[in-house]
């Protein structure tokens, strides 16, 4: 869980941040709970998810809606 959770969350800085940041936020904190041996690829993904939120929000708060694309 804590690799999935690495990689949604670097997946989700590029596309479907909406979807892909909670989803590594939860198996960040899932991996974590269970006392995964993969302790910091677990935190990487629940950093990764978090920043894909902020991203969003960023994006959505400059933009005035929650849909942007790249060089458009």
């Amino acid at each position: 869980m804590a690799v999935a959770s690495f990689v949604l969350g670097l997946t989700g800085l590029l596309v479907f941040n909406v979807v892909l940041g909670p989803i590594a936020i939860v198996l960040a904190g899932l991996a974590l709970l269970r006392g995964t041996a993969r302790r910091g690829r677990a935190l990487f993904g629940l950093g990764l998810g978090v920043a894909d939120l902020i991203v969003l929000a960023t994006v959505a708060g400059a933009d005035s809606t929650v849909s942007w694309s790249i060089g458009g």
